[in-house]
């Protein structure tokens, strides 16, 4: 039987989940207490790595292949983990609209692995980091347009406090 604070947490990741919108990905996910604002300024924030770090990384059109730009994201976040070894990370797949929902749930989860292979790769310790696809069902952008659906074609890395879940 799970733990209250296994349900707990679970109630969180679902409630944090939910605010996977626009609102997450321009620092208003920054974490329960702990505004983006006020902390994008302390290097050790979340804030800080969604807005001088970055917090996603983009792919092309049916791929899970890192772009060059990709990896340049990733290597900083390596660097971040690495100095702040008190957070552990969910790197969430996406995909957008175009293909069938099984296609795009294998295509999230290629692209978050890819990611966090890359992290590994560059040190993080494979404990601290968990994967996750959502595939075309949380979409940043909806429209049936190349710029929105380059927008939703990501993964995305979720950082949270070590123990957190």
């Amino acid at each position: 039987m799970p733990s209250m604070k296994m349900i707990l947490a679970a109630v969180a990741l679902t409630a944090l989940g939910a605010c996977s919108q626009d609102g997450l990905f321009d620092g208003a996910g920054a974490g329960v207490g702990q505004g983006a604002d006020a902390a994008a300024g302390d290097p050790t924030s979340i804030g800080y790595f969604q807005s001088s770090v970055g917090d996603r990384v983009l792919f092309l059109v049916d791929q899970a292949s890192l772009t060059p730009e990709g990896q340049t994201v990733l290597a900083g976040q390596a660097a971040w983990l690495a100095q702040n070894p008190g957070y552990t990370a969910i790197i969430e797949g996406h995909a957008d609209e175009q293909g069938t929902r099984e296609y795009n749930l294998a295509l999230g989860a290629r692209r978050a692995t890819a990611a966090r292979d890359y992290l590994v790769s560059r040190g993080v310790a494979s404990e601290r980091l968990r994967t996750v696809t959502f595939g075309k069902e949380r979409p940043i952008e909806i429209c049936s347009e190349e710029a929105c659906y380059a927008k939703n074609r990501r993964a995305v890395t979720i950082l949270q406090a070590a123990g957190g879940v």
